[in-house]
């Protein structure tokens, strides 16, 4: 491989590109539960994973402890390894008083916590304890004292990789909302910290801001909040940075399938930046072990640049394009989140999948309806497979992407179970159609909404996702539908396609954008699925024509 990267540098550096800063693009995977041993009947919550992915502290309130919550750690002999049974840290570290959210540092010799020990500035400081080696045990914890805490809430550190930010929750004056983000730096590791500063009005709301993680290359900053815009009450979000010296972006929310109804905190990136660690404190995800428990989700890099569902000379191509420019689809080395630009590390990453299949992982559902004969079109992405209701007729040689499936515009349609609920996430689908007239339906949910319809006045691309009714004293109708101009009944093919990205809707026909306007929150939904009906199946709805290669993802993506 090394001598294959070598060949690929040469011809990039001929190419003779320039550099400038970029990031990288990256999904995350369905969260998995720890588990027993770690999880418990208890609360297990506020994980911290070591550098090393060997060790993983945490706070608990089960039985062995020393106070109402406790500071534990689980280690594994390798990364393959299951975690052993937790260890309490003992006194020291654990006192009488409440000790949590541990952050533990890049070497393993230094552990901040937070603590609400009496000798302290307020009701909950932050301390730290030391220790020479790792085999070594911790001594007794410091309070970091009154430049860094305060006689309000100081609590939730994260230690930098370097060891000289620290960055901590608090509710002091001086901030945006109630709990806040702040920073505190020291030049050295013997030096003493400088006062905490507030990250300012672009990271942190007026809403509940706290528990941070700041990942390995100081470039990435995962939090919880409470502000509008969330899956749940409390859901994880992640602010960005080119560099450690330039000043923090807008923060998004991650989304699920990490967030979800249930409340999601106090986020643990790995060093790798592999693997995010988070727990369900306040309000549980379904598939826990106790009241609160530890996840783990995987990162993983987009490295199918094309979609074409197979990392090859294209995709390389692609990237040799953009050798050193800003092009944050193709900065994908060190995994995840690139380095600021795209060179050889990415490179890596890109040949260690080389001519492997990828479905993008970022598909919900990928119906190809292709198929010859039976009553079920398969779902290539996942396991939605769909049901033929009607008698639909499968056309082997008349799509646009090999087969397609015909509708009779009377009772044919294609039903599918529920794969998201358009009010939760950004989201994108996309389908091959052709016939059809105004008023009949492409997608739509059952008992919801029609997601892609021909308008009934002149088979304009439509969609009916929109801002739901709002009740109360005054009551304020659903937003308008979104239109554009193009005519897609017309009889030719044309691939169709609706976003949601952010609070934007986004309609496109032939993969051109032909309508956009912003709705801040979408009509929830929880059907399932119906292609080539309307959401109630209502007579004239029933889609007349061809269909072919519907995709459903779980982001905003362009054609």
């Amino acid at each position: 491989m090394k001598k294959t990267i070598l060949l690929v540098l040469v011809l990039v550096l001929a190419l003779g590109l320039t550099a400038e800063v970029t990031n990288a693009d990256f999904t995350f995977g369905t969260p998995t539960n720890l588990g027993p041993p770690v999880n418990s009947s208890s609360w297990d919550v506020l994980p911290s994973i070591s550098a090393d992915g060997l060790a993983l502290y945490f706070t608990s309130d089960r039985p062995g402890g020393h106070g109402g919550l406790d500071i534990w750690v689980t280690t594994r002999p390798t990364k393959d390894d299951p975690w052993r049974e937790p260890v309490n840290l003992g006194p020291p570290v654990n006192s009488s008083a409440g000790d949590a959210k541990p952050s533990i540092s890049a070497d393993g010799l230094e552990l901040f916590f937070e603590s609400q020990r009496s000798v302290g500035a307020g009701g909950h400081d932050l301390w730290v304890t030391t220790r020479a080696t790792t085999d070594d045990d911790w001594g007794n914890p410091v309070n970091l004292g009154p430049t860094v805490n305060s006689s309000a809430y100081d609590c939730y550190p994260s230690i930098s990789s370097d060891g000289l930010s620290l960055y901590f929750t608090s509710k002091r004056p001086g901030g945006s909302g109630g709990n806040d983000l702040w920073a505190t730096t020291r030049r050295t590791r013997d030096d003493p910290w400088e006062p905490p500063v507030n990250l300012g009005p672009t990271v942190n709301s007026s809403y509940s801001d706290a528990t941070p993680c700041i990942s390995a290359d100081g470039s990435t900053l995962f939090f919880l909040s409470e502000r509008p815009g969330g899956v749940g009450g409390h859901d994880i979000w992640v602010t960005t940075r080119p560099t450690t010296s330039d000043p923090w972006g807008s923060p998004v929310n991650i989304g699920p399938p990490v967030n979800s109804s249930a409340n999601e905190r106090c986020p643990s990136i790995s060093a790798d930046g592999l693997l995010l660690y988070f727990s369900d404190w306040g309000n549980p995800r379904p598939g826990g072990v106790g009241s609160y428990d530890i996840w783990q989700a995987s990162i993983t890099p987009i490295v199918d640049f094309n979609g074409d569902e197979i990392v090859d000379i294209e995709d390389l191509i692609m990237l040799i394009e953009h050798w050193g420019q800003d092009e944050p689809s193709v900065d994908i080395g060190p995994m995840p989140w690139g380095d600021g630009v795209v060179d050889e590390a990415d490179l890596e990453v890109l040949m260690s999948y080389w001519q492997q299949e990828i479905l993008p992982v970022s598909l919900l559902a990928y119906w190809k309806l292709d198929e010859t004969e039976g009553s079920i079109t398969y779902d290539s992405a996942g396991e939605n497979d769909a049901y033929l209701i009607g008698d639909p007729l499968w056309q082997p040689a008349g799509g646009i992407v090999d087969g397609a499936i015909q509708l009779d515009g009377v009772d044919d349609c294609v039903i599918s179970d529920t794969v998201l609920n358009p009010a939760e996430r950004s989201f994108s689908v996309f389908a091959w159609i052709k016939g059809g007239a105004p008023g009949q339906v492409i997608l739509s949910q059952e008992s919801g909404v029609n997601w892609l319809v021909a308008d009934a006045v002149d088979g304009a691309l439509k969609t009916d996702l929109r801002t739901p009714a709002k009740k109360g004293r005054i009551p304020i109708p659903a937003g308008p539908p979104l239109i554009c101009p193009t005519v897609v009944t017309d009889g030719d093919w044309h691939r169709v396609g609706f976003v949601r990205d952010g609070s934007d809707r986004i309609l496109y026909v032939d993969d051109i954008e032909v309508a956009r306007d912003t709705a801040t929150n979408l009509e929830s939904a929880s059907g399932g699925l119906y292609i080539g009906a309307g959401s109630d199946l209502e007579p004239g709805a029933f889609w007349s024509g061809l269909i072919d290669d519907v995709r459903i993802y779980n982001r905003a993506v362009t054609p």
